[in-house]
């Protein structure tokens, strides 16, 4: 489970991870409510993540833990 920076760029959610040296657009998030943010996440490279639903939008940028999807 590595973990990840999520932050706002130029308008867009991306997602940074270190490890890899990866920096890449959400292009779909599961869950993206007042209520309800996060699970599976897909980028614009082809990969999908999971991040446990959270109650809200976090204040960006924040760190992470997410699990291959």
């Amino acid at each position: 489970m590595p973990s990840v920076m999520l932050r706002e760029h130029e308008g867009k959610l991306t997602l940074y991870i270190a490890k890899k040296d990866l920096e890449a657009v959400v292009v779909s998030l599961e869950h993206d409510a007042s209520d309800k943010w996060g699970g599976k996440i897909e980028l614009d490279d082809g990969s999908a993540w999971y991040l446990d639903p959270m109650d809200a939008k976090p204040k960006l940028p924040k760190t992470v833990r997410v699990r291959r999807a």
